[in-house]
Order: C-alpha cells, then structure tokens, then sequence
C-alpha cells in the first residue's frame, strides 16, 4: 500500500481533490517549433482518478503536449490551467511549487548517474522537505517496494537493466505522493515481459494513489492495458477522445490505420465510397 508523507512536512502539498474533479484544461493551445506547427488549438481536460493515453505517430505533439501541461515548455497560444491555476500567470518558485504534486516519468527513466538509486528516488525529498534521512530512506524503500525493487538503494544507475531503471525512475515520480502522474512512452525499448510489469506497475500506482494519470505512448498494447480514455493527436489536432473500446470501433482510417500497423488502411479506406481520409 502506498503511504503518504505527513502533509504537514510537505508545505507544496495541495488539498487532495476529488474523483472526477478537473485537474487540468487544455484551452485552444497552439505550440510551433520554427515552421513546424507541433499543436494546432488543442482543448482537452483531465479529471482526477482517470487514466487517459494519448496516442499518435512519432512527431505528433504527444511529448510537447506532457511536457507543456508541467511548464517545460510554454505554449504559443492558449492557456494550460492545472488546479485552477493558470500556469502562464505564475512565478518560476510559484510553478515549481506547483509541480511537486506532478510527478513525472521520462522516456529515457533520466536518472542522475552520479546518485545511487537511493539518491535518485528520494531526490525531491531530500531537496523540497523537512524530513530527516531516515524518514527519507523508509519512504524510499516503501517505493521500491511498490515497483518490485527491493535491497537496490545503493546499486548504481549504470548497473541496473532498461526495466529495473523504469521501476526506479517510476519508484521516484511516486516518492511525493504526486496527485497528477506523467508517463512519457514507458514502454518504449522494453521487452514484451518487462514492458507489461510496467503496464501493471502503472494500473498498480493509479489504483493506490487514485492520481490523475496521462499516459504518452505509441504502444498500443499498453494503451489498451492501462487507459479508461484514449486521445489520438494526428496533425496537432486531436481526432478522437472515447474509451479503447470506442477507439477501436472507430470509423476513422487515420485511427484504423494506427491502432491497426498498417500504414496503407488510410489510402485503402479512402478509396472506398464514402470513405476520406
């Protein structure tokens, strides 16, 4: 079971909010890279409890869209509103106050080499609280535990597999007890065995912590194991928002052709009467 640290020895800590509550919005959000129109007037929302996956090719917009609702990046246009909080509106100490309650896994685990997996786990702790050592490195243990790493605090990054890193970086977005938790394609260079413990880990952490959790992949297999909603960008646009039995059901070829592998479905599905692309 996943215990949360004492809330009073976290000052960032936020009231907790409700299932179904809004959490973040998403409201007409425009983001370019030169001459490449990356998101083109996105509206989108996340409730809180809710695992959604948003999905779509390489170069879509997936990531930028995960790493514009934290504030790495700034949109173009249009606001980002996490807890009722415009994010464009606040301060540098104000927006990573604000990001305490995220808590966030990279595609690449993005582990400190230099820190042991003790250091690496219970990083923002030892940086944003008032908890002793100690304190820390139970909590640290009680994380590993969740993600099946246990007696592992002070091996090394490069001395750990591409999944036990997974689970360490996973074991370190969850030592804050986060409300809102970023994925960024966490299955991708996995084995189909390890990259499934990752897909469970995933249902594991959302059940326990009732967190707001978005997940980016392409990864279809772990789309249909983890989400209650899937969202597919194509273009900077989103072209559908239903659950993964609506997703497959869906009459759309761009969405077929996906969800399928097969990147002709579009053309083929076009060329039928009534069909478009």
């Amino acid at each position: 079971m996943i215990e949360a640290p004492t809330q009073s020895r976290l000052p960032h800590r936020l009231a907790a909010p409700k299932v179904g509550d809004e959490v973040v919005r998403l409201e007409k959000l425009h983001k370019s890279f030169g001459q490449l129109k990356v998101l083109r007037g996105i509206d989108l929302s996340f409730r809180y409890g809710e695992t959604s996956v948003v999905f779509g090719q390489s170069g879509c917009g997936k990531s930028v869209l995960l790493k514009t609702i934290i504030g790495i990046i700034r949109p173009d246009a249009g606001r980002v509103v996490v807890f009722g909080r415009d994010i464009s509106e606040l301060g540098q100490a104000e927006l990573e106050t604000l990001r305490m309650n995220f808590g966030m896994l990279f595609q690449g685990s993005a582990l400190f080499d230099s820190f042991d997996v003790l250091g690496n786990v219970g990083f923002l702790l030892y940086e944003h609280t008032s908890l002793r050592g100690s304190e820390i490195r139970d909590i640290v243990r009680r994380k590993l535990a969740v993600v099946g790493l246990e007696g592992v605090e002070h091996m090394m990054p490069e001395e750990l597999s591409g999944g036990m890193r997974k689970r360490v970086a996973l074991a370190r977005a969850i030592a804050m007890d986060p409300y809102i938790i970023l994925y960024d394609e966490p299955t991708t260079g996995l084995d189909p065995v390890t990259a499934d413990t990752i897909n469970d880990l995933i249902l594991k952490t959302q059940r326990e912590l009732k967190a707001t959790t978005i997940v980016v992949t392409h990864d279809m297999a772990s789309a249909n194991k983890v989400a209650d909603r899937m969202v597919m960008l194509h273009d900077g646009h989103i072209i559908i928002d239903s659950t993964p039995e609506g997703v497959r059901a869906s009459d759309d070829p761009r969405v077929q052709s996906f969800i399928r592998g097969d990147a002709s479905l579009v053309r083929r599905l076009a060329a039928q009467p009534g069909g478009s692309a």
